[in-house]
């Protein structure tokens, strides 16, 4: 199991492992295929710089076409150096094997595949930070609703589909303002995410969250979804009110003289459904549990409906 730190640095990784490789078995490349050594970087670079210019991303832009021009400099200037490479090899003749020449020669193509391999590693981090944005709530930090819609067209006959709403939560915003309707968000999206029964949680929309259980039945969601519930209600939010200091250590000595926290009490409503015949469109499980979930909040919200 990777560390979460060291996750990002997968793909590199892999790339460049995968680069020493190339470069190691280069010289048995049959000559047909020589000319990758040369027009591989090219078209690496200039493929994740259209890529880049096609979806607006600056940085990489910049990045990728100083490679390409960095190599296309270094191409160009590639015959000079071969020529000294020969004439230096011509003086020290006698040297049976590895003389400068070999050496002028071995130079670009490793130059050529690792650079290829700098544009790679841009280029597959463009494709991943563009997943992200995708697929990927950002406040929250929870798969969003395209994510869901993908799994939902992917599961097998059996599953489970849970509704979240937040109780109240137009309530919370115009009382305390966005930032605690933030922190409300994202307390509910941390619990929903450590649901069990091999639940995923997603971030619907506003104040809706989805769980989604694949190959579970209805009865056995509900157990992990009234636990979820049930483990939000308790949780209490300390909310800094306007009087409460904002330094740390004056926070700590009012506390220690009794001052009350303010603290804020969030709950949630909750409805499921499973599909009710074999290959029932998602859509309709949807629905359903849209029903469920106004079927919870008219019986007075802070529970789970199916």
């Amino acid at each position: 199991m990777i560390p979460e730190p060291l996750r990002p640095a997968r793909a590199p990784a892999a790339i460049l492992t995968l680069t020493a490789l190339a470069v190691w078995v280069g010289p048995a490349l049959p000559t047909s295929l020589e000319g990758l050594r040369v027009l591989g970087p090219y078209a690496v670079l200039a493929l994740g710089a259209a890529f880049a210019l096609r979806f607006n991303r600056g940085r990489a832009l910049i990045i990728l076409t100083s490679l390409l021009a960095a190599y296309a400099g270094y191409h160009y200037a590639q015959g000079r150096l071969v020529f000294a490479a020969a004439f230096v090899a011509a003086v020290w003749r006698a040297w049976p094997k590895h003389t400068p020449l070999d050496i002028g020669l071995a130079a670009p193509p490793v130059f050529g595949a690792f650079l290829s391999a700098a544009g790679a590693v841009v280029l597959v981090a463009f494709v991943q930070e563009s997943h992200r944005l995708a697929f990927r709530d950002e406040l929250t930090g929870l798969p969003g609703r395209r994510a869901l819609e993908e799994q939902l067209r992917a599961l097998g006959p059996h599953y489970t589909l849970a509704m979240v709403d937040v109780d109240h939560f137009k309530k919370f915003n115009d009382t305390h303002g966005h930032d605690i309707g933030d922190q409300v968000l994202k307390l509910v999206a941390a619990r929903l995410a450590e649901v069990g029964g091999g639940g995923i949680a997603f971030r619907y929309g506003g104040e809706e969250f989805s769980v989604l259980f694949p190959g579970k039945g209805l009865q056995e969601a509900l157990k992990f979804l009234e636990h979820s519930r049930a483990s939000i209600e308790r949780y209490k939010m300390a909310v800094r009110g306007e009087e409460r200091p904002r330094q740390q250590e004056a926070g700590i000595r009012r506390r220690s003289d009794g001052v009350p926290m303010k603290l804020l009490s969030v709950t949630v409503s909750m409805g499921a459904a499973e599909p009710e015949v074999e290959r029932q469109p998602p859509s309709q499980v949807l629905k359903a549990a849209d029903e469920a979930l106004y079927r919870a909040k008219k019986g007075g919200r802070n529970r789970v409906s199916a």
